[in-house]
């Protein structure tokens, strides 16, 4: 049996009664160990907090990710605080500053080191502003968007049903990967890519143009990024079973070329 890679997920904070805690969602996990076949594990917020020091300067990022084959960056119900991008009169909505001082650092390591990297929702929103481009904090508040947050009353299953298409960019990965020129998915975000970063290009956009998905075309390596939640259901749903599958593959080559010593 071929030893299956090693994909790294960075934790979000939350706060359980009086206590915070470093934790990824399970559907994230699933996705990870079961869709792309790869061992996960989880790597804590390195931000200062409740009880907590900081960690960037106690890790040696790039040489725990000379062990690692991929970097998968989830979804979170927080945000990137807007003093990232350059907004620090914006209020912040529901910030998460310990996973930030994390994930950009994760991000650039990741891309200098050639690992495979795929991001997802508030993932894709890091991957933007980490390569230089910014956000709109709050899409649902602007005129001729839509409103890309889910239901919260909702049963989850109704708050993860398909809401929009996106239409995938001609010759893209990722219509190369799906064989097809739109997909149908979930919506469940706040905030949104306004400005593209330097070094992406657009995979697929929602009918409002709305950035949904991008790519790294100069990137050595696998890099994609998607607003929607494919790890949502992704038995179910071919599109994210190929997603997977191809960031799963992507990391089992990495992981061959690391052991043998390539």
């Amino acid at each position: 049996m071929t030893a299956r890679p090693s994909i790294l997920l960075p934790c979000d904070v939350k706060r359980v009664g009086l206590h915070a805690f470093h934790c990824v969602g399970e559907k994230y996990i699933d996705a990870v160990a079961h869709g792309a076949d790869a061992w996960p594990l989880l790597l804590p917020a390195f931000g200062a907090g409740q009880d907590l020091e900081p960690l960037a300067q106690h890790v040696d990022l790039p040489a725990l990710l000379a062990g690692i084959d991929g970097v998968f960056l989830p979804g979170s119900a927080s945000n990137v605080h807007p003093s990232r991008y350059g907004v620090d009169d914006q209020p912040a909505i529901q910030p998460d500053t310990q996973r930030d001082a994390l994930t950009f650092d994760l991000i650039a390591t990741a891309m200098t080191l050639g690992i495979p990297l795929l991001v997802v929702c508030r993932g894709l929103q890091e991957l933007n502003v980490a390569l230089g481009g910014t956000l709109h904090p709050a899409v649902h508040g602007l005129p001729g968007f839509m409103d890309h947050r889910e239901n919260s009353d909702e049963p989850r299953e109704q708050q993860y049903a398909p809401a929009h298409p996106v239409r995938l960019t001609p010759g893209g990965q990722l219509a190369r990967l799906f064989g097809t020129s739109a997909i149908e998915v979930n919506s469940l975000h706040g905030q949104g890519i306004r400005d593209l970063a330097p070094g992406l290009a657009v995979e697929g956009t929602a009918p409002d143009g709305l950035i949904e998905a991008v790519s790294a075309p100069g990137h050595d390596g696998f890099l994609l990024g998607v607003q929607w939640h494919p790890e949502w259901a992704w038995r179910d749903n071919a599109h994210s079973v190929a997603l997977f599958r191809a960031f799963g593959a992507a990391a089992r080559a990495r992981h061959m070329a690391r052991v043998q010593g390539r």
